[in-house]
């Protein structure tokens, strides 16, 4: 948790780094962390076809991939325009929408409680996309950046249940991962190439930034979700998940000064409460 906590701030001092943080630049990051984590994994290749699994298990671990370079195409994006807490808030949702869709995919219909837990996250994430009128000022595009950050929810929704069910049909935890982050790097390598950018010619820093999301948030905080969703409920790792918005927030106030307005102080408590009434009926 400590470590996904640390993602925002990374890619905020990577924003800040650069002149002009573009939509190719967001990209240039969410790419770089994957495909350095997915060179640290290039050895796993070697022993994966020693693991007899079905090759629907290799179908899911790649559809999570999909998910997750989506998730951070969009998330990472959204901190060019709108404050750590909103986005982080937002981004974190993924309990609502893990019912949702496991109600849907898998019949797992939500109890009554969890859909009025939905009801009241949702009344939460709607005071946070109101606060666009005091975030404009200080941000480019508050109202865009909440609704990549909740659209980055949704797919990260995705990536939860497609791993839990690769590790569920036989793929271990390191063939699982390396399935997924090489995958979801393959699939942004060229995104960034439709923007006129490339991977170079960055400041040092940028790159250092980059190393450390590789590490930290993707290989040691990805992963250890991802090890957890094999012996527990999806509910109960996301529930772990709902910390990184307020460890980003507090992270971001001492570093660089960033009070959140009140509005999405109110609709963050409003959307926790909302949460855990949801995974209480869970």
């Amino acid at each position: 948790m400590v470590s996904v906590s640390a993602s925002a701030i990374f890619i905020r001092l990577a924003i800040e780094a650069v002149d002009n943080a573009t939509i190719a630049f967001s990209l240039f990051l969410a790419t770089s962390r994957l495909i350095l984590a997915s060179v640290v994994l290039i050895p796993n290749w070697l022993t994966l076809s020693r693991q007899k699994v079905p090759v629907q298990a290799y179908y899911y671990a790649v559809g999570a991939g999909f998910c997750l370079a989506l998730h951070f195409a969009t998330w990472i994006t959204s901190l060019s325009y709108t404050s750590i807490a909103a986005s982080t808030t937002l981004v974190t949702t993924n309990p609502l929408w893990v019912s949702l869709l496991g109600w849907w995919w898998f019949r797992e219909k939500p109890s009554k409680l969890t859909f009025i837990g939905i009801f009241v996250a949702l009344t939460g994430v709607l005071f946070i996309v109101l606060a666009d009128r005091d975030l404009s000022s200080s941000y480019p595009n508050p109202l865009l950046g909440n609704s990549l950050a909740l659209i980055g929810a949704i797919l990260v929704s995705g990536y939860i249940l497609l791993g839990r069910e690769a590790q569920r049909k036989g793929l271990n935890i390191k063939n699982y991962i390396t399935v997924a982050y090489t995958t979801a790097g393959l699939a942004l390598l060229p995104a960034i190439f439709l923007f006129g950018q490339g991977y170079e010619s960055y400041p040092l820093s940028v790159y250092v930034y980059v190393l450390m999301m590789a590490i930290f948030p993707q290989l040691i905080g990805h992963t250890s979700f991802n090890w957890a969703l094999r012996w527990v409920a999806p509910t109960i790792v996301t529930m772990v998940i709902l910390l990184e918005p307020i460890a980003a927030s507090l992270l971001g106030v001492f570093i660089f000064g960033e009070i959140p307005a009140q509005e999405v102080i109110y609709g963050g408590l409003i959307l926790l409460i909302g949460v855990g009434i949801a995974i209480l009926g869970g």
